[in-house]
């Protein structure tokens, strides 16, 4: 059984038991969690699609952590012109556990 959710504007296929890095999400490390955009369930050959969220159906995982991810190098770069720009970036995630999936 899997699920496709919906959480920080982008989509994740998930399924039981799978850990997930997902964007910062404000809760404690060690609290379980519901996500309710559920967009599609599938149970074998049972498949549910929302328009746009599946009724009824919610997942429900628990915060494992909080951290950063590896800093990112954005360059601009023009030839010939004595023109160069240096930025890092590093992004907050949430890695989560799926614990249960229901429809």
């Amino acid at each position: 059984m899997y699920a496709v959710i919906k959480t920080g504007g982008k989509q994740y296929k998930v399924s039981e038991g799978e850990f997930l890095k997902v964007e910062r999400l404000d809760a404690e490390a060690g609290t379980s969690i519901n996500l309710n955009e559920i967009l599609m369930v599938a149970d074998g050959d049972d498949v549910k699609i929302g328009t746009p969220f599946v009724d009824g159906s919610q997942v429900s995982a628990t915060i494992e952590s909080h951290g950063r991810h590896k800093k990112i190098r954005i360059v601009k770069f023009k030839r010939r012109k004595h023109y160069r720009r240096q930025m890092g970036h590093r992004q907050d995630y949430t890695e989560i556990k799926i614990e249960k999936i229901s429809a």
